[in-house]
């Protein structure tokens, strides 16, 4: 009998799908999966509603909406100074996650290599495999996950073409600076690499800390493909409503993907995801105030329970030091703590290939209820 493509052999179920799993099945209190439990702003939700009875029933441009497309370009020019063509090179896709696979099933060829900082999310190196092509890890080492030029430099060969970088950082919650950020610019151009910058998280920041998008940088904006997402944003994970901003050449090849894999994206969501756009400068001080409480709040927790480490500056996510409190790695103690404590993370060793320094470690997200959070330390109260 005909089996499944060779190639799906190196695969396995997404993390956090198992980690999801395992949570229903023991009914642990769930901080693992990247998704809020509860929904997003209810002024967006009713716009959605307005947009359904409107009409938008039918195929958007296989692009994305251009009202969206429009408000895109917008916005990257009035916080960034950031001009994108909506016309050509602006592409909408469904969620981030789709922006990534396209794109790089539209720069790769077998063989290329593409340099990933550890650690990732799966779906990077998962695309990248399946494209034929091969990830070459380059580890963010801890506990403050700076990256070695030196390492970069001796992960390129002949055959680097693109770099991933994630701004914030899923899972560390960290920040690049403008300094960080200038190495890899001068890095990339150094080695006429390819940058696809990973920004879904560039509204979560605390404590004072700016997002500084990759193509801003001197000499960058033609080498680089920018991703970003309404989920992450509006939190609304399952409106699935990402884009891709890119040089019209590169854009040109991402859109010629997209338009196999999904054609073009819930018209309804893209109408209002495009209004909620126009209201950013008066949304994001609140959305952030909402998420930075949480932070606080599980933070001072998780320090009283005996946990040590840096508070994260973006992102919803900890990346929590376990070796105080056991001599297990991430995944064993993980699934003791789904178990035995009613609490599921996840064991950060998954975003690795190379470095052993996830298995020290478990990724805590903070973008749950407060009777959540409460749930959650209560449980952990009893380690």
């Amino acid at each position: 009998m005909k089996t499944a493509a060779h190639k799906m052999s190196q695969f396995k179920d997404s993390i956090f799908g198992v980690i999801s799993q395992l949570a229903r099945e023991n009914q642990a209190v769930n901080l693992g999966q990247g998704f809020p439990d509860f929904d997003g702003a209810q002024w967006l939700k009713d716009i959605v509603n307005q947009k359904v009875q409107e009409g938008h029933g039918q195929y958007a441009p296989f692009m994305g909406s251009l009202h969206l497309r429009e408000e895109i370009s917008s916005y990257y020019k009035r916080f960034y100074k950031l001009v994108y063509d909506p016309q050509q090179e602006i592409t909408v896709t469904v969620g981030a996650t789709e922006a990534l696979y396209s794109t790089l099933t539209a720069l790769l060829d077998r063989d290329d290599e593409v340099i990933v900082l550890e650690p990732f999310y799966d779906s990077y190196v998962a695309s990248i495999q399946l494209s034929g092509a091969k990830a070459v890890p380059v580890t963010m080492h801890a506990p403050d996950f700076t990256v070695d030029v030196g390492e970069l430099e001796k992960a390129v060969t002949s055959k680097t073409k693109i770099l991933i970088i994630n701004n914030p950082h899923n899972p560390t919650g960290k920040v690049w600076v403008r300094e960080e950020l200038q190495q890899i610019a001068h890095f990339a151009q150094k080695h006429d690499l390819l940058v696809i910058s990973d920004e879904v998280y560039e509204f979560l920041l605390f404590d004072g800390a700016t997002h500084i998008p990759m193509a801003t940088l001197d000499g960058m904006k033609e080498r680089t493909l920018t991703i970003s997402s309404a989920g992450k944003t509006f939190g609304l994970t399952g409106w699935k409503i990402g884009w891709v901003c890119a040089p019209e050449h590169l854009s040109r090849a991402v859109r010629l993907v997209h338009q196999y894999v999904s054609f073009s994206v819930s018209t309804p969501m893209q109408e209002a995801v495009a209004e909620g756009l126009k209201r950013l400068e008066g949304y994001v001080p609140g959305f952030q105030a909402q998420y930075k409480e949480k932070r606080d709040y599980f933070y001072e927790g998780m320090k009283k329970l005996g946990f040590t480490f840096a508070i994260p500056k973006g992102t919803y996510f900890m990346m929590v030091p376990i070796a105080n409190k056991t001599t297990k790695r991430d995944v064993d103690y993980a699934m003791e703590l789904i178990k035995n404590k009613k609490v599921a993370t996840v064991p950060p060793s998954s975003f690795y290939l190379k470095s052993k320094e996830g298995e020290g470690y478990l990724r805590f997200c903070f973008a749950k209820k407060q009777e959540t959070l409460e749930s959650a330390l209560s449980n952990l109260e009893r380690l």
